[in-house]
């Protein structure tokens, strides 16, 4: 039980996220208070991009004139965003409605609006590109819609010059093979979902992940690297498998009837920190091996307390397939060509917004036990719709995936001005899986033959163009 000072700061409106946490059901109660009403749900997009040069294909570097930094410069001059600085380099931008953040290899990330609508994000994403596509075509770079930088090498990439970034990058190297690569190469797409409370939470953290293996393979966009094939549909996905085992997968017990946040918040306390932020520094805890936040809680480090903010900071630092913090975020889709970069969104709104179509949803998976799950996941990585779960190919399972979203969103009758709901934000994708292909299929197949293994035909085909998603949706 709290003490009464801290509810009587609590009532003044103190902010309390840096006083030290008493107990875990202060961290549970974090969950919870992201809680909302049905009519306060939003969706959220996290887009990141691979940004190369345009003459070559290799990884645009951070710094110099034609570098990532001079596009967040030119963003800030002719586009109304404020730059945010570390150490006198431009890292982030602060924008009218949504920021845009770099992460370690140079990728660009819009951390889209909350939206009511698929709509709504699709106008977002649309100006963000076109402001993209501007800048780049002024200094040489292109966006590519790949899951993963096609060509440079990790050592051959800039690490982006950020204290976070600093500490994770040698720790990722003793922890996993792949986890510099996941860092530097790979870039997804991300949808953030609200919840009503602690049972509608834990549903749509259990039927997002049961999903994983169908939407890693619907959306496979990774299969080159390293300038050649990799092997793989989501090369981005199996490099997940290698980064690091304590804070990736599925854990076994989000597929439980009776999970609650106190599960989740007992995973998220034995999972090793990578830092501590104070004043705006980071202190790196990677030196102290192992020290996870149950024992800095329990003990401290030095002078230092575990905080609520410590606790915010710690969760983002989680990476399973679809991870908890104050809504449900999922992470499993490769960053997408421009015309589909809103399918996993779309997919997601329709499924989780709707009680039917959740129930619908987990009916289609819940019949794998969590090793079979683990097991299915390994083969969408691989073969992308081309797997199969017994009798089963991925194919049917993703379209009939793809057909209870659609459902979903046609019920929500979400309308754009010429009163089309959401479901024009799935089709391009749907078309592609009804025909056996995933963005990933189509990339190779292009790679042997139209653009007969040449780097240069592979980013003119894979470029964005700022008219391509209006063009897409016929807007």
């Amino acid at each position: 039980m709290m003490k009464p000072a801290r509810l009587t700061l609590r009532n003044r409106g103190v902010n309390f996220m840096s006083e030290p946490v008493e107990s875990k059901d202060e961290l549970i109660r974090y969950f919870a208070s992201g809680a909302k009403p049905r009519e306060q749900w939003r969706i959220g997009t996290e887009y990141e991009k691979v940004a190369v040069s345009a003459s070559d294909g290799r990884a645009l570097p951070f710094s110099g004139p034609n570098g990532v930094e001079e596009i967040l410069r030119r963003l800030v001059d002719g586009h109304g965003y404020a730059p945010e600085e570390e150490d006198g380099r431009i890292i982030a931008l602060a924008g009218p409605r949504a920021p845009i953040t770099i992460e370690p290899g140079g990728q660009i990330e819009l951390s889209g609006e909350q939206c009511e609508t698929i709509h709504c994000a699709h106008r977002e994403f649309t100006s963000h590109i076109a402001q993209l596509t501007e800048i780049g075509h002024k200094i040489g770079a292109a966006i590519l819609g790949l899951g993963m930088q096609p060509v440079s090498r990790i050592d051959e990439i800039e690490l982006l010059p950020k204290a976070r970034y600093r500490i994770m990058y040698p720790y990722m190297a003793r922890k996993g093979r792949l986890g510099q690569r996941m860092m530097k190469q790979t870039a997804g797409v991300q949808a953030n979902l609200d919840y009503s409370g602690e049972a509608d939470a834990m549903r749509k953290l259990r039927v997002s992940t049961a999903l994983a293996p169908l939407i890693y393979a619907a959306f496979a966009n990774s299969p080159i690297c390293d300038g050649r094939l990799n092997g793989y549909a989501s090369y981005r996905g199996h490099i997940w498998t290698g980064t690091d085992p304590d804070r990736c997968g599925a854990p076994a017990f989000i597929f439980r009837d009776d999970a609650c946040f106190a599960d989740y918040a007992e995973y998220a306390l034995d999972v090793p920190m990578y830092f501590l932020i104070r004043d705006h520094r980071y202190i790196n805890l990677t030196d102290s091996p192992g020290l996870t936040f149950r024992q800095f809680m329990e003990r401290g480090w030095g002078r230092e307390r575990a905080t609520i903010e410590d606790w915010s900071n710690h969760l983002t630092t989680i990476f399973i397939e679809v991870r908890l913090k104050k809504y449900v975020e999922a992470r499993m889709a490769d960053s997408q060509p421009p015309s589909m970069m809103l399918a996993l969104p779309a997919l997601m709104k329709g499924i989780l917004y709707d009680d039917d179509c959740l129930t619908g949803a987990w009916d289609l998976v819940k019949r794998w036990s969590h090793e079979e799950r683990m097991e299915l996941t390994h083969l969408a990585h691989q073969r992308g719709l081309e797997a199969r779960a017994g009798r089963i190919g991925f194919r049917e399972l993703a379209l009939e995936m793809f057909n209870i979203a659609a459902a979903g969103l046609a019920r929500q009758k979400a309308l754009n001005e010429r009163r089309e709901d959401e479901t024009i934000y799935l089709l391009g994708l749907m078309d592609l899986v009804r025909g056996g292909h995933s963005p990933a299929s189509l990339t190779i197949e292009r790679w042997k033959g139209l653009w007969n293994y040449d780097v240069s035909r592979m980013v003119e085909g894979c470029a964005y163009d700022s008219e391509l998603a209006n063009v897409a949706y016929g807007l």
